[in-house]
């Protein structure tokens, strides 16, 4: 997925519309299946939506950004293939604000279903939770320190993906297939190393949301459960973003005859 030069305005709504969406189809997944007790979705139900949440997200955005939606790409991007520095922050707050929005809608379109659940007391963990519809939390027995490990691993194969698939000296794949394949790329992510805390894999997807649901009604308890375990998905994926792009440089992207380069 390449980048494109353009205004930055232009750049800026294209990564919060792609990202909006990405989330608008990723929480409604998560939504279907935790509010539907299991009768609407399962595990797997959430690998496929999520893939193609990805998947559509980016089709909004390729064409005028190479689709980012994800601060550890844009990070990545601008470590490793020269993205312009000045553009990190403004593409990253875009990204928040479109997953940050999705939160809103998701949350304004399941609010009956949500009351229904919960009798409308919003619940961070427990039998009756419901803040992990939106924001990521890990399994009982998982600290931190794992979960920087779980999103390091995470991300770097999703980053180590991206940079395969837009090198030109490698099988990149004819144009307007990259977000097919990147979304099955996170749905393999998503079969293998979904269980210990749900594969955020992007700061936006998961922070975005967490600051959603501070403020409509689960409370401060997002911020503290788990150990205080937001900044996980944070400085994971940031970190294994740019870990994969390492990799994927190292042993394959620099490694390339001159007559290919």
């Amino acid at each position: 997925m390449a980048r494109r030069d353009g205004p930055l305005d232009r750049e800026l709504l294209a990564e919060a519309l792609g990202t909006f969406v990405l989330m608008l189809v990723g929480l409604g997944v998560n939504a279907q299946k935790v509010l539907g007790g299991g009768d609407h979705g399962d595990a797997f139900s959430i690998h496929v939506g999520w893939g193609l949440a990805v998947m559509i997200g980016a089709y909004v955005a390729a064409g005028v950004t190479g689709a980012h939606l994800n601060p550890a790409v844009t990070l990545a991007m601008a470590v490793h293939r020269g993205f312009p520095w000045r553009k990190v922050l403004p593409y990253t707050a875009a990204q928040l604000a479109g997953a940050f929005a999705a939160s809103a809608v998701v949350w304004a379109t399941y609010h009956a279903a949500l009351d229904a659940f919960d009798g409308g007391t919003r619940q961070v963990l427990g039998d009756q939770a419901t803040a992990g519809i939106f924001a990521t939390y890990p399994q009982p027995w998982l600290g931190p320190w794992g979960g920087i490990v779980d999103q390091i691993v995470g991300t770097a194969i999703l980053l180590g993906a991206i940079f395969a698939l837009s090198d030109p000296r490698n099988t990149r794949p004819p144009q307007g297939l990259a977000p097919l394949l990147v979304g099955l790329v996170v749905m393999a992510i998503g079969v293998s190393y979904g269980f210990n805390a749900g594969y955020p894999i992007n700061p936006a997807r998961d922070l975005g949301p967490r600051a959603f649901t501070a403020l409509a009604g689960w409370g401060s308890g997002v911020w503290t459960a788990a150990g205080g375990w937001w900044w996980v998905p944070v400085v994971g994926p940031l970190v294994g973003g740019v870990v994969g792009g390492a990799l994927y440089d190292a042993c394959v992207g620099r490694r390339f005859p001159p007559a290919d380069a």
